[in-house]
């Protein structure tokens, strides 16, 4: 991609105000780090609250008669069965059941759903939706919103005194406070927090009074990686593909019972298929020895040295305190204290397969 053909946030000059070190992630020019640093912004979320500009993603109403059917076609899902307000994490699936994307889709009438996409497949994703909607008496709208998070324990705290009330909103659930806006509980980092798409003249107003609150502090994408990856979550592109199906990928928590045996969802033979003779291989949490991260791309080995699977994600956990990854190995090796290898510019680091998440949840239930 050309220099002529990254896209730049709406809130740019925001960012590079606050001090952003820009660079490139999905087509986008975005914030990595801010003058505070990775590390201090990574905890500052986790004690505070942090906000991220993740205007990169896309926002889609499905709406009509049919969205529900649609949605039901397209993912592995039952959306009549969801409550008004209710979010459910999902899937858009190849015919081979691979994760063309990972997206939630919330409920938010009888016949409105939104549904939130990666920027990388943003394009890919509206196309493949709006194909799928032909067959059905629905329209797929593309929104043009600004798209903040805010996360961490202070997150509710700081909104309140924005003027923004989220007290009766539990995770996994979203709403439309005012006009053109959408908020959920829910977000990237394992802590509470909140999404908010709205206007661009309400964005910069929202940010100024959130930034006014020394809780409140810019994240870049940066700690929004290692943040995630603390809290055991996947990457589309990385730990998760359109080669990799739900069931290696250890997310057939997110399909529900009755839809993985009877769903009429595209991939779903594929996916039953896959089921029936067991993942050959698993998503697992990864826990190298000593001070050395190891990152994406690095082989794994079993005692023998024998080829045992491979990382694709990988860093630093500055809340964990010690190195964090994430893997595919093969399903006989994917019990948690199992000891690998990892290949890394030639040395051979000791690696022991952990349970995820590396730091537990915060997620406001009830």
């Amino acid at each position: 991609m050309t220099g002529e053909d990254t896209k730049h946030l709406p809130l740019k000059d925001l960012h590079t105000a606050a001090g952003a070190r820009f660079g490139a992630f999905a087509g986008w020019s975005m914030p990595l780090t801010y003058p505070a640093g990775v590390m201090k912004e990574h905890l500052h979320t986790r004690e505070h609250a942090g906000l991220f500009d993740i205007s990169h993603m896309k926002l889609f109403e499905v709406s009509g008669s049919a969205a529900a059917a649609l949605l039901n076609r397209a993912c592995p899902l039952d959306a009549g069965a969801l409550d008004i307000s209710q979010s459910k994490y999902t899937f858009f699936l190849n015919e081979a059941a691979g994760i063309i994307d990972d997206l939630i889709v919330t409920r938010l009438g009888d016949e409105r759903f939104m549904v939130v996409a990666n920027a990388g497949n943003a394009v890919t994703d509206e196309k493949h939706l709006r194909a799928l909607a032909e067959d059905f008496d629905a329209k797929v709208d593309a929104l043009d919103r600004v798209f903040l998070a805010i996360q961490g324990p202070e997150a509710w705290a700081a909104l309140a005194r924005a003027g923004i009330e989220t007290g009766s909103l539990l995770f996994m659930h979203g709403i439309e406070p005012r006009q053109d806006w959408f908020m959920s509980r829910s977000g990237y980092t394992g802590e509470d927090g909140f999404e908010i798409g709205l206007p661009e003249a309400d964005a910069r107003n929202l940010v100024a009074k959130l930034l006014e609150d020394e809780r409140v502090l810019w994240i870049g994408l940066a700690a929004r990686d290692s943040l995630r990856l603390e809290a055991g979550l996947c990457l589309h592109g990385q730990d998760i593909t359109p080669e990799i199906d739900p069931a290696s990928a250890g997310l057939m928590w997110a399909v529900p019972k009755d839809v993985r045996a009877s769903g009429s969802f595209i991939g779903a033979d594929a996916l039953r298929a896959i089921l029936e003779r067991g993942a050959a291989q698993k998503r697992v949490g990864l826990k190298p020895e000593g001070r050395q991260p190891v990152r994406a791309g690095a082989a794994l080995f079993d005692a023998d040295g024998n080829p045992a699977g491979h990382v694709t994600s990988g860093g630093f956990g500055p809340s964990a305190g010690h190195p964090v990854a994430m893997g595919y190995v093969q399903t006989a090796l994917a019990k948690p204290g199992t000891k690998l290898f990892a290949d890394v510019r030639g040395t051979k680091i000791p690696i022991e397969i952990n349970p995820l998440p590396f730091t537990p949840h915060r997620y406001r239930k009830g």
